[in-house]
């Protein structure tokens, strides 16, 4: 059910007053009285919506815009635990090598442990550093606040990297012991031992080095995934949007398509009304199945060949009721392409145009000929009749000549839509008169389905 009017586009609530057509085309009351009950799009009667008297029990949930993709505190945390591991092993490979070098060689383990604790605060800090990134991106709007808070947490990260190391082991070096010591507790007598200068002392020689070597490589690092992860949402929200514009595009194109092919069927009927009254009555009935089949497809866009030639059969019963004999229709299809994607409504505009302008102008009537192949890469289609031919000679591109109608120019913009550059339709006057109509589209190749299981005799002789 549509909520919004085709006319204003004013919103319309599911139990208000609304008017429809048969295609569902929905307005308001004021634009349906300003239409005077005429579909602008089909033409149909717009009669009154039943009011809904019951909230519907489900809603089909509303599309929202993709949010950064946020990583789980646990793969945070092993990340972070891995980079920083190898970066301890690098500094203790680094520095032990040093040692060695010198009169005072130390211990593989000792150099191990002073540089994990050296790293400990660090790797501590990392994980809240790139949430602080995270929530507070740096826009012009609030940069002062953000600027402040970022210094509030430089000094909390260079705090907290003086306590953690001044309460390990290696916080500095005693030269009457000639070992590393710690500012809080001796861990060789187990007592408390505070020396509160020396954690002045590691604040004045580390706070340099932790901000600008550590902290801001770090913020740097946080800023760019952060703002990679919000690019990345907006390519992905374009993406979806671009999709949505086209799928809305190509479904107005399928919309005119239908009144389209109806328009002619009715004006077919009309023809025979005052002539010949069972003949109509019969085309009164193949229009029913083939709207029926057209409602069953209303919102398909795709569809395989062997359910196109279907439509199209019902199509050419219709207009057989009116020109009897003189309207002979021969398919060749190669078994292997009825399962070959195409576009819904494809053919129907290709065979309408090929009757129109081909067969409808010889009083003997004329053959259609529909066939369709395929290659590695491609699938091909073409509808050709021996009518008169076109009226200029030449090879003329469909829907941009005299010749091609609004069907065929409908059915070129559907193709462009969908397929780019990677498709063809051309407009052919043969030499032996008549005109072919030649599509090519990319091969795409669907699983058969249960409805597809009937036999290609009975799918595809034109009755």
């Amino acid at each position: 059910m549509k909520n919004q009017c085709e006319g204003c586009g004013l919103a319309l609530p599911p139990d208000g007053i609304a008017y429809l057509c048969s295609y569902e085309c929905t307005y308001c009351p004021e634009c349906r009285s300003k239409l005077h009950d005429i579909c602008s799009h089909c033409g149909g009667e717009l009669v009154r919506r039943p009011r809904r008297t019951v909230a519907p029990t489900t809603v089909e949930p509303a599309e929202t815009a993709p949010t950064k993709k946020q990583f789980s505190p646990a793969m945070v945390w092993g990340l972070n635990l891995g980079v920083w591991t190898f970066i301890v092993l690098a500094y203790t490979l680094s520095v032990y090598e040093l040692y060695r070098a010198t009169d005072m060689p130390m211990s593989w383990m000792s150099v191990l442990g002073l540089q994990s604790w050296h790293v400990a605060a660090f790797a501590l800090m990392t994980p809240f550093l790139l949430a602080l990134a995270d929530r507070n991106p740096l826009r012009r709007e609030h940069w002062m606040r953000t600027s402040l808070l970022l210094f509030a947490g430089g000094l909390v990260f260079v705090f907290v990297h003086v306590v953690v190391r001044g309460i390990s082991p290696y916080a500095y070096w005693n030269p009457s012991t000639h070992q590393w010591s710690s500012a809080v507790w001796n861990y060789q007598t187990h007592h408390l031992q505070l020396h509160r200068d020396m954690f002045l002392d590691l604040f004045l020689s580390n706070a340099v080095d932790d901000a600008i070597f550590v902290y801001l490589p770090i913020l740097v690092l946080a800023y760019a995934a952060s703002y990679y992860r919000e690019f990345r949402a907006r390519e992905l929200r374009t993406a979806q949007l671009q999709a949505q514009l086209e799928k809305t595009r190509l479904q107005a194109l399928k919309s005119q398509l239908q009144p389209h092919f109806l328009f002619n069927t009715l004006n077919s009927i009309s023809a025979l009304m005052l002539t010949n009254v069972e003949a109509a009555d019969r085309m009164i009935t193949r229009l029913g199945d083939l709207l029926r089949i057209s409602l069953e497809t209303a919102n398909t866009q795709m569809t395989t060949l062997s359910r196109e030639l279907e439509f199209v059969n019902c199509y050419i019963a219709i207009e057989k009721v009116r020109f009897e004999e003189r309207l002979k229709v021969t398919i060749d299809v190669s078994p292997e392409t009825l399962d070959a994607s195409l576009p819904h409504l494809l053919l129907q505009p290709l065979v309408d145009n090929a009757i129109k302008h081909g067969i409808a102008r010889l009083a003997s009537g004329g053959e259609i000929r529909i066939s369709a192949s395929r290659d590695d890469a491609d699938l091909h289609l073409e509808v050709r009749d021996n009518g008169p031919g076109l009226r200029e000679p030449a090879l003329r591109e469909a829907g941009h000549t005299s010749s091609g109608g609004v069907g065929l120019r409908i059915t070129r913009e559907r193709l462009e839509t969908i397929y780019g550059q990677n498709q063809s339709m051309e407009l052919l006057s043969l030499p032996e008169g008549g005109v072919a109509i030649r599509v090519s589209i990319p091969l795409r190749m669907t699983l058969a389905e249960d409805h597809q299981l009937q036999t290609a005799e009975t799918s595809l002789a034109p009755t």
